[in-house]
Formats: C-alpha cells, structure tokens, sequence
C-alpha cells in the first residue's frame, strides 16, 4: 500500500499550486482522501476531504473559495487546486486514505479516520 504526495514547491503570495496524491496496493475508488497539513511546532490540521465518488467536499474555513478538493478514481489520483495562496499556508501538506463509513463521514477532520498516509510535500509561500 502506498499514497504518493507531489506537486509543492515555492510560490508567491497570490500564485497557484496543484497538489496530487495517487494511491496504489489498495481499492481507490473505496476511500475518501483527506488533505492536512503542519507546520513545524504545531498539529497536523484538517484542509480538504472529497468522498469516494466526489459528490461531497469539506474544507477547512480559511481555505474556502480558495482551495478546490477533486478526484480521478481511473488514475487513482486525488488533487489539492490552491489558489490566491497565503504566507500562512505555508506547510507540510499530507493526503490521507480511509475507507468511507457513516463515522469517516462525520468525523473527517480527524486523522485517524485516515488508515494510509503519503510523506508531505512542501508547499512554501514567499515574495
């Protein structure tokens, strides 16, 4: 089983990164994906989660309208769309994969609804 995150990287305050996360040695398209990060120092915190088809999306308040959570299940592959990037979303970003139940749908936002995790990619926002 593994989750790959990729696509971070330095970008301007204002500018565009698009994450991906592909997942291989488990069933995909049965697993909602949950995007987190960390700052060093701090708790790793909820971003975005898409359900396993990619009817419904969650994001964390301060990325709303900024942020856009999607999926393609035929290339097992989520994506993290970052737009009007912000100093302070500077971090570690994480996907996560846990199979979709009634609880994993209410509590989204904690990581141990998440059973398989990538290694971060670094997104860094800069002038």
């Amino acid at each position: 089983v593994q989750l790959q995150a990729s696509g971070g990287g330095l970008v301007q305050p204002g500018g565009s990164l698009r994450l991906s996360c592909t997942g291989s040695g488990f069933t995909f398209d049965r697993y909602v994906v949950g995007w987190f990060r960390q700052v060093p120092g701090k708790e790793r915190e909820f971003v975005a989660r898409i359900t396993r088809s990619g009817s419904s999306t969650k994001y964390l308040r301060s990325v709303e309208g900024r942020f856009t959570v999607s999926r393609d299940n035929t290339k097992n592959t989520a994506y993290l769309q970052m737009n009007s990037l912000r100093i302070e979303d500077t971090a570690v970003y994480y996907c996560g994969a846990g199979p979709q139940t009634a609880d994993s749908l209410v509590y989204y936002y904690r990581l141990d609804t998440y059973d398989y995790w990538g290694q971060g990619t670094l997104v860094t926002v800069s002038s």
